[in-house]
């Protein structure tokens, strides 16, 4: 099952855990399973994450694809101009 890694702000919506394991093949998956294995950071994740799987960083591709063995992290998605 791949592993989930939440920044620090993520941390407190999921009971403390800096790292979780949740099910999904894909990186949409993973995220719906984040939002229904801990309800509160459904805000966050709608609001917009970074997402990076074995060290490449996502942009938007929700169906790339995740292995059960993946590292993945969850990042705070900067914004600017």
């Amino acid at each position: 099952m791949p592993e989930v890694h939440l920044w620090s702000g993520l941390r407190a919506l999921a009971g403390g855990r800096e790292v979780v394991e949740v099910e999904g093949r894909t990186v949409g998956e993973l995220l719906d399973a984040l939002v229904a294995a801990y309800p509160a950071l459904k805000e966050p994740i709608e609001a917009g994450v970074s997402v990076a799987v074995d060290g490449r960083v996502i942009a938007s591709a929700l169906n790339e694809p995740v292995r059960p063995d993946s590292e993945i992290y969850l990042m705070q998605r900067l914004r600017g101009g």
